[in-house]
């Protein structure tokens, strides 16, 4: 896929930019949406600048003002959103493992380098609190990682269940919840209405959001008490979810560190429960 025209322009640039210029540069490149939907205030307070370097910076990329950077990047996010099946037809070039490579590794690290540790902590601990379910949403898409989530997390605690089924299956299991569970939703753009509408049920509940998304401004962040950003592009034609799998791994290994003592007993009991069974197989 290409790159935004905006990006494009700010690496062209970049030499003849000033400081201030640069952060607000970075923001654009970095966060997209808050400049596709957000205003030049919101810009300008995300990068530490003035409302005027704002304007400077987009007269310096080539564009007549705010408005029309604005335009051209929620042009570009508009294709990103495009099915499959379009995306699909622009497939092509060399070497597609290093490809592929490049992009996966670019996915971690960058969902992973925007994890804010304060709001790390403060998800773990929900999720470390005992005293309260933990239900997992997600999109179709995402729904394979969701459960490996969902998995992992129950072997270490009790109280977790990955939502699923119809709608009168979701709100009953949100419903029997005590409010102050915690409702863990991953899904990216072009956001399932269901899930939206089911993260909306839960926070009206006195649940508590955490969202997976891949943008500040989505509809599951801004709902959300706590939200991580994921990195999901790719050369393929389908969103990559390498990058929400290596936080989710980062969310469950933190949990497990807080749980030790009661997740490891918890753990041998499961393991002791296949040895006696000979539930699994062993080639040695």
């Amino acid at each position: 896929m290409s790159e935004m025209v905006a990006m494009e322009r700010v690496k062209e640039a970049g030499p003849q930019l000033t400081a201030a210029e640069r952060r607000v540069a970075q923001v654009v490149i970095e966060r997209p949406q808050l400049v596709g939907f957000g205003t030049v205030a919101d810009l300008a307070e995300a990068a530490g600048a003035g409302a005027a370097t704002v304007v400077r910076l987009a007269a310096k990329l080539g564009f007549d003002g705010f408005s029309a950077l604005q335009v051209s990047i929620q042009e570009d996010l508009a294709r990103q959103l495009r099915p499959a099946a379009e995306r699909i037809r622009e497939l092509g070039g060399d070497q597609p493992i290093e490809r592929h490579r490049a992009a996966e590794l670019s996915n971690v690290q960058a969902t992973l380098d925007a994890v804010d540790t304060d709001t790390l902590e403060a998800v773990v601990d929900l999720l470390a609190d005992l005293g309260r379910d933990v239900h997992v949403l997600a999109g179709e898409a995402e729904r394979g990682i969701a459960a490996q989530f969902a998995y992992e997390l129950a072997a270490l605690r009790p109280g977790v269940r990955l939502l699923s089924g119809s709608e009168v299956l979701v709100r009953r299991d949100l419903a029997l919840s005590d409010p102050g569970a915690v409702v863990v939703a991953v899904d990216l753009r072009r956001y399932e209405r269901w899930v939206l509408n089911t993260a909306a049920q839960a926070t009206e509940a006195g649940h508590r959001l955490v969202a997976l998304s891949d943008g500040v401004l989505s509809p599951l962040a801004m709902a959300a008490g706590h939200s991580f950003v994921v990195s999901a592009a790719s050369v393929s034609a389908f969103d990559s979810h390498v990058g929400t799998l290596a936080l989710l791994n980062l969310i469950v290994a933190n949990t497990a560190e807080r749980l030790k003592e009661s997740a490891a007993d918890r753990l041998q009991r499961v393991e002791s429960s296949w040895a006696a069974a000979g539930s699994l197989s062993s080639h040695e």
